[in-house]
C-alpha cells in the first residue's frame, strides 16, 4: 500500500525530545515500512522516520529562533499533500481539522484523520458538525465522548517500538512525566509524594503558554523537601528515570485523549498511579499494571500498595496492546476498511450546497 503520513511541523518526526503526536507518527511510518508498505512522509525538514520525505518546513518550527507563522507552513503542506493525493492510496493525516475544507473540494474518500487532542472544546463541535462526513480515528473511546456523532472509522491506541525501552527492577522514588501544565496536575504529584514520605523526580518541559503557571505554583514547589525538577529529558535519560522508579505519578485532571507516558512507563515495567480522567481506565487496569485513584489521598494510599502490581506483568501488558506493531496493524485495518468502502460503494453521496458530501 501507498501511504501518506501528514505530520504537524512543530517537532520533527520523530521529534528531539518532547513530541508525543510527533513520536507517534514517527513509530507509526517505521512500523508500516517494516510491514512491507511505501510510506512518504510530510513532515519538518530534519525529520528523519522515512526516506520519502516532503519537507513542510526546513526544521522543526518549536527550534525555529525566528518568530514565524506555524499555520501558513500547515497550509503549504496541505497544498502539497493534495496535489500528490494520486500517488497514494490513502493520505492519513495528523494536523486535526485544518485539511477539511480543501479536502471536501477533493476526494476524502481515501483521506483519514487522527485527532490527537482534546475535543470538549465548544468551537470544535461547530466545526465537526460541519464537516461530519470527513472519516476520523480515535486514539481512545473516551476521547470520542464530545464528539459522538462524528464519522468514526477506527479507534487506534498508541504504540512504542518494543526495544525503544526495557524493564528494569524500580527503585525507591516516584517518577512526573510530562509537561508542566494546569491539567497535567504537577502540584498534586508533589503533594502526593510528600504526603506518602516518597521523593520525587519530575521530567517535563514548559512551553511558552504555561511559563507563569510554572513561575507562580510550580516553582515554589519543587524547594519541598526529596522533590527533583530534572527538565525536558531525551529518550534514553527517560527510559533510565522510568525503569529504576517505584511508580510513576500520573494526576491529570483533564479527559485525557491517551498519555502516553502511561505506555512509556509500562515498556520500562513501571507500575501507574493515575487519575480517573479520560483514557486512563483503558490503559491502566486498577490492580494489575497499577491503581487508578480519584482523590490524592486515594493516592497515597496506591503507593502503600505498589508492591503488590507484578512490574513482569506491566511489560507483557505493554508488549501485548501496546506495541507500535499492534498500531501499525491496527491503522493497516482503518486503511483496508475505508479502501472497502470507496470499492463497493457503501455510502451513498447528496448534494449539498452544491457540494458532494458523504452520507452515511
Amino acid at each position: 500500500m501507498r501511504i501518506a503520513q501528514i505530520a504537524p511541523l512543530y517537532e520533527s518526526v520523530p521529534p528531539k525530545a518532547y513530541g508525543g503526536t510527533e513520536r507517534i507518527v514517527a513509530y507509526l511510518t517505521r512500523g508500516l515500512i517494516e510491514l512491507g508498505h511505501e510510506v512518504t512522509l510530510f513532515a519538518s525538514g530534519d525529520s528523519s522516520a522515512s526516506d520519502k520525505l516532503i519537507k513542510g518546513s526546513t526544521q522543526a518550527l518549536r527550534s525555529n529562533p525566528i518568530p514565524d507563522d506555524g499555520l501558513a507552513y500547515h497550509l503549504l503542506q496541505v497544498e502539497k499533500a493534495l496535489a500528490m493525493q494520486s500517488d497514494f492510496d490513502i493520505l492519513h493525516w495528523h494536523i486535526e481539522y485544518l485539511p477539511f475544507s480543501a479536502l471536501r473540494r477533493s476526494d476524502y474518500s481515501t483521506s483519514v484523520t487522527t485527532l490527537h487532542g482534546r475535543l470538549d472544546i465548544p468551537a470544535l463541535g461547530d466545526v465537526y458538525r460541519e464537516f461530519a462526513e470527513m472519516p476520523l480515528v480515535s486514539i481512545s473511546m473516551a476521547q470520542r465522548s464530545p464528539l459522538p456523532f462524528a464519522r468514526w472509522r477506527g479507534n487506534v491506541h498508541h504504540g512504542l517500538p518494543i526495544d525503544l525501552h526495557r524493564a528494569g527492577e524500580g527503585g525507591e522514588y516516584l517518577a512526573f512525566v510530562g509537561r508542566i501544565a494546569p491539567e497535567k496536575k504537577v502540584e498534586s504529584a508533589i503533594s502526593i509524594a510528600t504526603k506518602a514520605k516518597m521523593p520525587l523526580k519530575i521530567a517535563a518541559k514548559v512551553d511558552a503558554v504555561d511559563r507563569a503557571y510554572y513561575e507562580e505554583v510550580v516553582r515554589p514547589l519543587l524547594k519541598s523537601p526529596g522533590v527533583e525538577f530534572l527538565g525536558e529529558l531525551d529518550e534514553s535519560a527517560k527510559g533510565e528515570l522510568l525503569r529504576n522508579a517505584k511508580a510513576m505519578i500520573f494526576p491529570i485532571d483533564w479527559p485525557e485523549p491517551f498519555g502516553l507516558a502511561m505506555i512509556e512507563s509500562l515498556a520500562c515495567g513501571t507500575p501507574v498511579i493515575a487519575r480517573n480522567r479520560g483514557s486512563v481506565p483503558e490503559v491502566i487496569e486498577s490492580g494489575v499494571t497499577g491503581w487508578i485513584f480519584d482523590t490524592d489521598e486515594e493516592a497515597v494510599e496506591a503507593i502503600t500498595r505498589i508492591d503488590e502490581i507484578s512490574r513482569e506483568t506491566c511489560r507483557r501488558q505493554f508488549m501485548e496492546r501496546f506495541s507500535a506493531r499492534t498500531m501499525a496493524e491496527n491503522y493497516l485495518s482503518v486503511y483496508s476498511r475505508l479502501l472497502d468502502e470507496k470499492e463497493t460503494s457503501s455510502y451513498w453521496r447528496e448534494e449539498v450546497w452544491g457540494e458532494s458530501r458523504l452520507k452515511y
